[in-house]
């Protein structure tokens, strides 16, 4: 199934703080915060939600269909996608402007601190889409902020079902907002920051909220992920990673796990299992692109893991 993925594409800085953030945050000084975290590890990744999303859904086997607005220094990445055979066709590139960049600092907690320059993205808007596409299936992850509100509004008008996913861009919309993308919507993904957050915009619980869609996903790290469909909540386990080495890009490499399940009509709790595996599976490995497992090995850790196959 085509599906189309909107979105950030993105290049990120990320650096390494061996230590822990609170140990250098005073509680009583929040409000004259002057700080230095001394990063000896860093390197340059390629990222954004939607780039991201793509790469895991088409290790999975899916069609992904990246839509995003981009740089005038966007040719390594190019030639990056053209290596994976990703098609670039969707990507549309605003003259005078960088490509989005996110500079992410990273605890031994795993907390990240993130700086974000959205460049092109704030263009995403001049992206459409339609019914011409082919798409079957998209998911709406963190844009610019009107393009993010136009293409929900477009997948409604075209009739393709789609995957609400506010990320990080959650606070830049209204409450009214938030509401119509949820009536719009398919299906919410949120983790449980952005819950509590979307709760307080909107005034209603994500129990309600899960009434208005077909499924909501609320993602709890180590602690597992729980979705909401039909009146049934799933509780859905963690997959204990082979190592902790960086969290940056497993909620999108869950995302495509939904996507994937969503797809193939898979039942909720196969789809969130799939979705942890992805996450358990990127964080094994630094930035949100270096995992390099095929279709057929994934399949074969799911059973491992869950005492099931699930394709």
């Amino acid at each position: 199934m085509r599906t189309l993925i909107t979105g950030s594409v993105a290049y990120d800085t990320i650096m390494v703080f061996p230590d822990r953030f609170k140990n250098h945050l005073l509680a009583d000084q929040l409000h004259i915060l002057n700080v230095c975290f001394l990063t000896p590890e860093m390197r340059r990744e390629y990222g954004g939600c939607a780039a991201n999303i793509g790469y895991n859904l088409k290790l999975l086997g899916g069609e992904p269909l990246v839509m995003a607005t981009v740089g005038e220094d966007i040719e390594p990445y190019l030639a990056r996608l053209a290596g994976l055979d990703l098609s670039d066709a969707y990507l549309r590139k605003i003259s005078g402007q960088f490509t989005a960049q996110a500079f992410i600092t990273t605890d031994l907690d795993n907390n990240q601190i993130i700086a974000f320059h959205p460049g092109a993205m704030n263009f995403s808007h001049e992206n459409r889409i339609d019914a011409a596409l082919g798409a079957k299936l998209a998911i709406i992850a963190p844009d610019g902020k009107e393009g993010m509100l136009q293409h929900a509004r477009q997948c409604a008008a075209a009739g393709i079902p789609f995957v609400f996913d506010p990320g990080q861009g959650l606070p830049m919309f209204s409450g009214d907002e938030l509401a119509e993308f949820v009536r719009l919507a398919d299906y919410v993904a949120v983790n449980d920051y952005e819950g509590k957050l979307l709760e307080d915009k909107t005034g209603q619980s994500l129990a309600g909220i899960a009434k208005s869609v077909k499924a909501l996903i609320l993602t709890l790290g180590a602690q597992g992920s729980r979705v909401f469909s039909a009146g049934q909540e799933h509780e859905i386990p963690i997959v204990k990673a082979n190592a902790i080495v960086d969290p940056t890009g497993c909620g999108d490499a869950y995302r495509a796990g939904l996507l994937y399940g969503i797809a193939h009509s898979w039942d909720w709790p196969t789809t969130g299992r799939l979705g942890a595996l992805m996450g358990s599976i990127k964080i094994e490995r630094r930035g949100g692109q270096n995992h390099t497992f095929s279709s057929g090995e994934i399949a074969d850790r799911f059973k491992r893991e869950f005492g099931y196959a699930a394709w």
